[in-house]
């Protein structure tokens, strides 16, 4: 294992890279669309996903214990997610859901064979969080407005931990096994979608998609809930997860770039010096010898 990490770290580093640029996408797309119930957005976004594994639907099948490790994740992390902006504030849920990329770096030793934790791998990671963290808090600047009421705040804490663990164990359990095609993450986002679509019916009122939205929805499941969900497998499968865990910390700051071209607004001297840290922390992550 520790070979094949090793040869294979540079491999997952652009696939890596064209999945965190699409999730760059994300915040604009779902700001575009926050109209529309969380999970009835999910669910068409993932079935607009699967289309993207549609060309090799023969190769969906899988085992059953693989099917529950893409509903797992994608599913799983979606739920809690949602769950998580419901009961706690937006912006410290979405802080604390930003950890798993932190997560990814510290349990790739816990669940991947001859993997071990770098001061290189945890520096990188550290510096990652703190830059997100920072940058995630300084867009936020005083939007927060009158003070709001969260009675079941801990419980949207516990659920947006529970997000990021989930999508750290999901992504380092493809690594680990590794054996189904990356074609197969169609079948995940095709059987979330249903699940969502059916928590949609459950919990949330009916509504119509309006006309004005498809192109929007389209974008959201071809990209960030599409693409983006087969190139983060690959680049999984091809490289090395402590570097890739600490790369991902460039969504939040694509995120806001996107947001800030969209909208005409600055930057303000805050955003650009937590930009700076997790550019740095990205370039100590992907760099170094192959074997550290």
């Amino acid at each position: 294992m520790r070979s094949g990490i090793a040869s294979g770290t540079r491999a997952g580093l652009l696939p890596a890279l064209g999945a965190v640029a699409l999730w760059g996408t994300l915040a604009w797309l779902g700001l575009a669309l926050a109209h529309v119930p969380p999970f009835l957005l999910v669910g068409l976004a993932l079935l607009v996903g699967a289309t993207c594994g549609v060309h090799r639907l023969r190769d969906w099948r899988a085992p059953p214990c693989v099917l529950a490790l893409g509903v797992y994740g994608l599913f799983g992390f979606h739920f809690l997610l949602f769950l998580a902006l419901r009961y706690a504030p937006p912006i410290e849920a979405n802080l604390v859901n930003y950890l798993w990329p932190l997560l990814i770096v510290l349990l790739a030793p816990v669940m991947l064979r001859g993997v071990r934790l770098h001061a290189r791998q945890l520096v990188a990671g550290l510096a990652g969080f703190a830059g997100a963290a920072w940058l995630i808090l300084a867009a936020a600047g005083d939007a927060k407005g009158g003070a709001t009421s969260y009675p079941n705040a801990t419980l949207g804490y516990a659920c947006a931990l529970g997000s990021a663990f989930v999508w750290a164990t999901y992504s380092l359990a493809t690594k680990r096994i590794g054996h189904f095609p990356t074609v197969t993450v169609g079948l995940f986002c095709a059987v979330s979608g249903v699940l969502a679509l059916a928590c949609h019916l459950l919990f949330e009122p009916p509504v119509a998609i309006a006309l004005r939205d498809l192109p929007y929805l389209l974008a959201l499941g071809l990209g960030p809930m599409g693409a983006a969900f087969f190139l983060w497998d690959a680049a999984l499968k091809a490289g090395d997860p402590r570097r890739i865990g600490a790369l991902a910390y460039l969504t939040p700051m694509l995120s806001t770039l996107v947001l800030a071209f969209a909208s005409g607004q600055g930057l303000s001297a805050r955003a650009l010096a937590a930009m700076t840290i997790i550019v740095g922390a990205a370039v100590l992550a992907t760099t170094g010898r192959a074997s550290d």
